[in-house]
């Protein structure tokens, strides 16, 4: 062993356990994001593949190679910023979320994640300290699905859920195709979309619910995710014109997409006791004018419980209602994409360490659930996966007036940064 790699080495295990965030440089990364894509007052509508994406992307890419990261893009746009370590032949601790937004999206959720993953970078790189594994920053494409649905499908495709040439072929409102899109703002990588081996995964994220700060939490430490299912569906039927066709000779499929959707709405009202929850989320109809019946709807609903279990039990009658709904409207129903997130997934040696990082350093912190879908969720399925919440005012989230301050931060960022350091340097 060579005395600069003993001696870097020997950094690596001394990493100062008072070393702190610079918290007003991580908060000046997402005064600059706000700049980009504003939507309503206050908020951000940068959908993803947007070119608002692209410029936020070339300012984030810049920010990694200004703090001496190796930038690589996948084949759907995943950005990659790796730190090297003192043993680069181990698998990396990887940091990431998302830098896209809901059409009416806040300039916290998923950004935050990304940007603290870049604080501890620079931290590191302040504090001359050379972790033994490689870090990797990572920001996922179209992790909201507010443009190409379903949501996550990057992640889902490099953990191996769903094939790269599907992902492309996906289809926006707009018409526009996702790997024309990619290619058109210049981020259509060559790398395959494939996860090799990862040693850990963490991700950072607004709670995006209000226990947090009600309860004045400076911290959540995700246990597990609420199980959550969904489902992807076309209704075929035919047009006619809605003066002279009678009711029993009618295939409306709009109406069989809104008689779905109200029935999935009722699914979540009879669980709502125990913290069900049931969205219909879309309704997109053809042609959807005056006049004439739609021959086409596609209708996007999900249910969620935190107990598995009775999360099954809603989505047998979620799929029930699709047929019967599908049946009096006189139209067929095709299930085009169905999904399941969540429940016991993270991994029990990275919640206790995250946990007693903020225990150490004296924070106020509870443990938690995730309600919502996030990119860890498919990370889970291939590493050890961890999340740390941070509080957000009023749970507000998928909104312009999604609100926090750097000190709502503070906790998470910190409990990030040794988390992290611990986990790339044992």
């Amino acid at each position: 062993m060579t005395g600069t790699l003993a001696n870097r080495l020997e950094d690596a295990m001394t990493f100062s356990p008072d070393l702190r965030a610079d918290i007003d440089r991580f908060w000046s990364t997402i005064e600059r994001s706000a700049e980009v894509g504003k939507g309503r007052p206050g908020g951000l509508s940068r959908l993803t593949l947007s070119d608002d994406d692209r410029t936020m992307r070339d300012i984030f890419v810049g920010w990694c190679r200004d703090a001496g990261l190796q930038v690589d893009i996948d084949e759907l746009g995943n950005i990659f910023g790796r730190r090297n370590g003192t043993q680069n032949d181990l698998p990396p601790v990887m940091i990431g979320s998302h830098l896209d937004t809901q059409i009416n999206g806040g300039r916290f959720d998923g950004i935050a994640g990304v940007l603290a993953g870049l604080e501890v970078v620079r931290v590191l790189n302040d504090a001359g300290h050379a972790t033994r594994r490689p870090i990797v920053i990572v920001d996922w494409t179209n992790e909201e699905g507010a443009r190409f649905s379903p949501p996550m499908v990057a992640s889902g495709c490099y953990v191996g859920k769903y094939a790269p040439a599907w992902v492309k072929d996906l289809v926006g409102d707009d018409g526009a195709r996702f790997g024309d899109e990619l290619e058109r703002i210049g981020y259509n990588g060559r790398t395959n979309c494939q996860a090799g081996e990862i040693d850990a995964y963490y991700e950072l994220h607004i709670e995006q619910g209000p226990i947090l700060d009600s309860e004045r939490q400076q911290v959540g430490i995700v246990t597990a995710g609420y199980p959550s299912h969904g489902m992807r569906v076309q209704f075929n039927g035919k047009t006619a014109h809605t003066g002279p066709t009678p009711m029993d000779l009618r295939h409306n499929a709009l109406v069989a997409g809104a008689r779905w959707l109200t029935a999935v709405d009722d699914i979540g009202w009879d669980f709502a006791v125990g913290d069900g929850k049931a969205t219909g989320a879309r309704l997109a109809a053809w042609p959807n004018k005056p006049g004439i019946l739609s021959d086409s709807a596609q209708a996007i609903c999900d249910v969620r419980h935190p107990d598995p279990a009775t999360a099954r039990v809603m989505a047998e009658k979620m799929r029930r209602a699709l047929f019967e709904s599908a049946a009096k409207a006189g139209c067929e129903a095709v299930i085009e994409d169905e999904w399941f997130w969540g429940g016991d997934i993270f991994d029990e040696e990275m919640v206790a360490g995250t946990r007693e990082e903020a225990r150490r350093m004296g924070f106020k912190w509870r443990d938690i659930q995730s309600q919502a879908g996030h990119d860890a969720y498919f990370l889970a399925t291939h590493c050890p996966t961890a999340m740390i919440f941070t509080p957000c005012k009023g749970g507000i989230t998928h909104n312009n007036e999604e609100s926090c301050e750097p000190d709502d931060f503070l906790a998470g960022v910190n409990v990030l940064l040794h988390a992290v350091v611990a986990r790339a340097d044992r």
